[in-house]
């Protein structure tokens, strides 16, 4: 059976989570598992970006590096970057092949369990690695395997059905993933900061460092990406090396507010992304926009209201969508004005954003190439 195939057996979300399947899954195989240096990354906004500067930085620095992120916008090679490129469907068949062989009850993991094993064997050449949590962070398949650090993005309301109510619960479940030391980035909530000291963690608070927002203001990326950026350049140093902010800065994932012609693009999708987004736009922009149900959608379009002109909702098929007419109202009640997305218009200027699948939506219809810039 083909990678592919096998993980379309697979759905890529589930409404139960086993905490203990992947650990059971990795203990008996722990010792066939290569063993780079890794250093994880958990938080609610910017793990990709950040894992990516990362990654440029140990590049630049000549070593051998893979980045882990997820999920995926077009392919699931996506996932897998190692050494500046997408790994290729032949590698992924063949580690596919190694993998399935090495484990017990390979079709017991979930789709997400499975890809992170599959990384391990992708980057096995690999002096580092950089993990991205995919949820949480103390019972995340990405968890499982020794960390030489961790790194935590800004820690915000997310995944609430999992990860709890409140902010200190949030945080919680996120730092206790860490296993040596952590840095954290800088603007952390207060709350955060105290879970980590009474969680006893090593940990300190990266600076948003000034050649962190120069890089980025030169590339002409959004505030928000300085945060990142500084993160990343605090493991480098942490790890050693002596980065180059505006050689790093060149390391970047598509959909992280990626300008195509008069567009924007993000994958965000919770209110701690939509402040970022609305203190980073100059003027209004038209919001092609969709959410899926269990979003705070409403909240979200009341932060990015005063930065929009009209929100046009791009229609998706997927069962975790919210209604159209949940959308709509919530728009309306948000003060916007709102109709269904037809077609761009060389006029306006846009701002596509609501999810990776909102994303993915929106490129196939308008056959955009977003993943080489």
């Amino acid at each position: 059976m083909t990678l592919r195939s096998f993980l379309a057996t697979k759905p890529l979300y589930y409404k139960k989570f086993d905490p203990t399947r992947m650990r059971r899954a990795y203990e008996p195989i722990a010792h066939l598992l290569p063993k780079p240096k890794i250093v994880h990354i958990v938080g609610t906004n910017g793990k990709g970006s950040t894992g990516r500067f990362l990654a440029g930085a140990l590049r630049e620095a000549g070593w051998s590096v893979g980045h882990y992120t997820s999920p995926h916008i077009l392919r699931l090679n996506e996932r897998f970057w190692r050494d500046g490129r997408y790994v290729s469907d032949e590698e992924m068949e063949k580690a596919h092949r190694r993998l399935y062989a090495m484990l017990e009850a390979p079709q017991e993991l979930s789709y997400f369990e499975y890809t992170t094993f599959l990384a391990l064997l992708l980057f096995d050449s690999c002096d580092y690695v950089v993990l991205e949590a995919g949820l949480g962070g103390e019972y995340d398949a990405t968890s499982v395997f020794e960390h030489i650090l961790t790194l935590v993005t800004p820690i915000g309301y997310d995944h609430r059905e999992f990860l709890g109510k409140r902010i200190e619960e949030i945080a919680a479940t996120k730092l206790r993933a860490v296993q040596k030391e952590a840095i954290l980035a800088p603007h952390q909530p207060k709350e955060v900061l105290e879970v980590a000291r009474r969680l006893r963690i090593d940990f300190e608070v990266a600076q948003e460092l000034p050649q962190a927002k120069e890089a980025c203001k030169k590339e002409g990326l959004a505030p928000f990406f300085a945060t990142n950026l500084s993160l990343a350049l605090a493991a480098a140093k942490k790890l050693g090396l002596v980065a180059d902010a505006k050689r790093v800065v060149g390391y970047r994932l598509p959909a992280r507010m990626q300008r195509v012609g008069n567009l924007l693009l993000d994958v965000g999708h919770n209110p701690l992304s939509a402040e970022a987004i609305a203190k980073s736009l100059e003027r209004k922009r038209v919001l092609v926009y969709n959410s899926y149900e269990d979003k705070e959608y409403g909240k979200i379009l009341k932060i990015l209201a005063p930065k929009v002109k009209r929100v046009e909702v791009i229609e998706i098929e997927d069962e975790r969508i919210a209604k159209k007419e949940a959308i709509v109202q919530a728009a309306k009640d948000a003060g916007l004005e709102v109709r269904e997305f037809e077609a761009l218009q060389e006029n306006e200027e846009y701002l596509v954003y609501g999810s990776f699948k909102v994303i993915e939506e929106f490129v196939k219809r308008c056959g955009l190439d977003i993943m080489n810039f």
